[in-house]
Order: structure tokens, then C-alpha cells, then sequence
């Protein structure tokens, strides 16, 4: 009978710690999963810009690279050739009223937004194919409204593209674009139907 409970008693032990070890490794590789997916830096972060002028919510949708130390405009992004004005997916806009650019209609809608940088002057293009990765399915054919501006020079580094809406007042707005040392803006204005 002692021999059955002594047994009996040096079993339970056993069983005692086998459970501890397995709790502990169980731990052990929890912790080391959360570890693994702690999430990187992403290089070029997705946000948005918006406001509301006038009746008008404008919306813009991009990617925001970094300099990062490199030469962006006649580098990285070439002079006078096409850009999708974000990294990754092409930069969309997207206006619930028409809009008036450069004296012309950009009627409300969704659009691939692309621009052609220069050192004088930048042509930015609204395209029907919003949805599309770079510049890779960009087709002139599909501008909807193409405008010319010129740019401002940065006094410092504006490292992380950065897209702006800002109202104006009366119906007007600007929309600016950002990054390393150069900066354009378009003004707007929302067009008010006639009751």
C-alpha cells in the first residue's frame, strides 16, 4: 500500500512539472512571435489629404515617399517624363463638385492624378484611370483636364511628399504637392449650380 502511494505521489510530481516546462515553453514561443511581427518601417507610408471648399470635399489619395538623401527631381523622378505623383499606385483625386483648373471644367468624379515635372514648368494631368499601379497603364488618350504650372523652389528640404487641400474662401481652394526643395500649387474653384 506505502509502495502504491509513494507511486502514486512521485507520478503526480512528474506530471507537475511536465506541465511548468510546457507552460514555460508555451510563453517562451509567444513571446518570440510577438517579437517577430512587430511591424517595419514602411518607406512610403499611404495617406491621404482633404478638405471641404465651398460644397466641394476634395480628396486626395497617395503614397508619401522620402528623399532620404537622394536627388528627386531631374533623379529619381526625370524631368519631363511622366510620374504617377506618389510612390507606388497612382495618386487619386476625387471632387463630389466640378471644379474649375486653369479655366477649364474638371467635372466631379474620381481621378489618376500625374504630373510631368520641368525645371520652368510642370504640366499635371487628371486622368479617368484612377485606379492603376505608377504610371504603367497611363494613357494621354484618358486625360480628362491637363493644366501648366509653375513651380516654387523650397528654402529647406521638404523630406516626405506631402499633398495639401486648403480652402480659400468664395468658393476657391488650392491644391499643393511638396517634396525634396520643390513645390506646386493649383488653385481651384468649385463650380456653384445655378438653381
Amino acid at each position: 500500500m506505502k509502495k502504491t502511494i509513494v507511486t502514486s505521489f512521485i507520478a503526480l510530481i512528474s506530471l507537475a512539472t511536465f506541465s511548468q516546462n510546457e507552460h514555460a515553453n508555451h510563453n517562451m514561443s509567444t513571446e518570440t512571435k510577438q517579437e517577430s511581427t512587430t511591424p517595419k518601417k514602411v518607406l512610403s507610408p499611404h495617406t491621404s489629404a482633404m478638405a471641404m471648399v465651398g460644397d466641394a470635399h476634395v480628396h486626395i489619395d497617395y503614397s508619401s515617399p522620402s528623399v532620404r538623401n537622394r536627388m528627386v527631381f531631374g533623379g529619381l523622378v526625370g524631368y519631363n517624363s511622366v510620374w504617377q505623383a506618389g510612390a507606388h499606385k497612382a495618386t487619386w483625386i476625387e471632387t463630389n463638385k466640378a471644379l474649375k483648373i486653369d479655366g477649364k471644367i474638371l467635372p466631379a468624379g474620381k481621378y489618376g492624378f500625374f504630373v510631368v515635372p520641368g525645371k520652368e514648368s510642370w504640366k499635371v494631368m487628371f486622368n479617368s484611370n484612377w485606379d492603376q499601379h505608377g504610371k504603367d497603364e497611363y494613357s494621354e488618350a484618358e486625360d480628362v483636364l491637363v493644366a501648366t504650372i509653375s513651380p516654387e523652389s523650397l528654402v529647406s528640404i521638404q523630406e516626405s511628399l506631402t499633398y495639401t487641400v486648403e480652402d480659400k474662401k468664395n468658393n476657391n481652394g488650392v491644391i499643393s504637392l511638396a517634396w525634396e526643395k520643390s513645390k506646386i500649387e493649383i488653385p481651384f474653384e468649385v463650380m456653384v449650380s445655378k438653381k
